[in-house]
């Protein structure tokens, strides 16, 4: 009889668990919440984000046998030294700097200087002059000059005068720098918002912990309960199985979460260059501190003054007009100054004398067979392209910005509702397990209580990072991301 009672019970608790897991499969996870067992949470990352090297880092530093405490401000200060993307944009902006110095070396002097020492011989016959006297003459002109050399000591310069083309090539370089500097900007504001979502996921990672943790607490008490009344006589033994079910579940779920966690922390050390094998621990709790409402005009007008993507388009815009002009003008003349000066003789300081040369010149283009019409008609592309491009940039930024202020209200409006939804689970669990204790029902009741008041933890885990999220977003939106995330998620604001 007593093994009849095992057997039927192990029937029971597989068929309750096969159940539950065959409704669960139906149904689906919860929207807006991770689904069971897995505690992940899918990160926005902005659009420069996908890059992989934004994703990889130099690290620096020996690892600690200890885990060190670790900051946003900390954490975001290490990304912009070590974050692999941004270091590769930095190294991109010198490669500007440089075309920009070598666009100027066109317009400035160029001066060389030259000490030289010549022995030669010649053959007046090789060089056209055979002359033959007559014999009456005496003397005959010889057709090989004896070795000679002489020593000169030159400075040479060619200076341009006038070049048109150059000068546009060169104010199209400065604006290039500009772009250059600009995209620094953008990929500074990329690697903070990409360092702070990362860092909000461990901190909603680490409270989806402490919760299952507490949900196990709880039910690990319901099943104690449900076991001693069983025990008593005064509860039947599916009351038991139905609550351990649910205690097994939470137990699974810890496991994803913390390993979920793990996993995070690994990506954010990746992404700020943490030396290998170190260990952290993120010292700042999630803050939910309102933001000052902003109108929508104010908005704008702070991103198109402060975004960096925005300001080099424009600069974009600028240097390829510069381009086109240097392409029109290679139909104009150009002058320059050429010519040397120094000392020459057979020998420098004691048998020499100053010589010198000035040479000016205009040079105008005749006939290209349509090379100038080709490279017109391209930089003209060039230019609509890019045009184009801002115009498309500045409707991105509108919807940005709308975008971000929409997803800040709402997920602050989520945060004040899964509050108040946290607080009606919590006591109808309470209720549930003091009707289950007076014996006035059984663990269905309870479970179906524990299992609202496990939804209404992740619902207000997932709406509170959704907030610290929307705040992140309006940040990149007006471009202020390195600044923004500093003062919205500063401690004294």
């Amino acid at each position: 009889m007593k093994k009849l009672n095992v057997l039927t019970g192990a029937s029971i608790f597989t068929a309750l668990f096969l159940c539950h897991a065959s409704q669960v499969t139906a149904q689906g996870p919860p929207s807006g919440s991770a689904p069971s067992g897995q505690g992940s949470m899918q990160v926005s990352q902005p659009p420069g984000m996908n890059d992989p090297s934004f994703q990889g880092s130099v690290p620096t530093g020996t690892a600690s046998s200890t885990p060190i405490p670790l900051s946003l401000g900390e954490a975001i200060d290490r990304g912009l030294k070590t974050n692999l993307g941004l270091l590769t944009t930095e190294q991109s902006s010198a490669e500007v700097r440089a075309q920009r110095l070598r666009a100027l070396a066109g317009l400035l002097p160029k001066v060389t200087g030259q000490v030289s020492m010549t022995e030669q011989q010649l053959n007046l016959q090789a060089l056209g002059f055979n002359l033959k006297l007559p014999p009456s003459a005496g003397f005959q002109i010889p057709t090989i000059v004896p070795p000679y050399s002489y020593q000169s000591a030159l400075v040479n310069a060619n200076v341009p005068v006038f070049d048109y083309s150059a000068i546009n090539n060169f104010r199209a370089s400065r604006e290039q720098q500009k772009v250059a500097a600009l995209s620094v900007k953008n990929a500074r504001d990329l690697v903070t918002v990409g360092v702070g979502n990362a860092y909000l996921i461990i901190i909603a990672d680490a409270a989806r912990i402490t919760a299952t943790q507490a949900e196990i607490d709880a039910d690990n008490a319901v099943f104690t309960n449900a076991t001693r009344r069983h025990d008593a006589g005064t509860a039947i033994g599916i009351d038991v199985l139905r609550s351990q079910v649910e205690l097994k579940q939470r137990q699974q779920q810890l496991v994803a979460v913390q390993n979920q966690y793990d996993k995070d922390k690994l990506s954010l050390g990746r992404i700020i260059g943490l030396p290998v094998g170190q260990d952290f621990s993120v010292t700042d709790p999630s803050p939910n501190v309102p933001l000052e409402t902003m109108s929508l005009k104010d908005a704008l007008d702070k991103a198109y003054d402060h975004r960096p993507d925005y300001q080099a388009a424009k600069a974009k815009v600028a240097a390829a007009q510069f381009t086109l002009r240097s392409s029109r003008a290679e139909r104009y003349p150009t002058g320059t100054l050429s010519g040397y000066y120094g000392d020459e003789g057979l020998r420098l300081f004691t048998n020499s004398h100053g010589v010198f040369n000035l040479t000016g010149s205009v040079n105008f283009n005749i006939f290209d067979g349509g090379r100038i019409r080709a490279d017109v008609e391209r930089d003209n592309a060039e230019l609509t392209n890019r045009r184009n491009e801002m115009e498309n940039l500045r409707g991105q930024i509108d919807f940005d910005v709308r975008s971000s202020l929409l997803d800040l209200k709402s997920a602050g409006d989520q945060v004040d509702v899964a509050k108040s939804n946290l607080q009606l689970a919590e006591q109808s669990l309470q209720q549930s397990r003091d009707r289950f204790t007076a014996g006035v029902t059984n663990t269905v009741e309870v479970v179906q209580a524990q299992q609202t008041l496990a939804q209404a933890n992740e619902n207000l885990i997932s709406a509170q990072y959704q907030y610290n999220v929307a705040k992140v977003e309006l940040s990149r939106a007006l471009g202020l991301a390195e600044e923004g995330l500093r003062t919205y998620f500063s401690k004294n604001p």
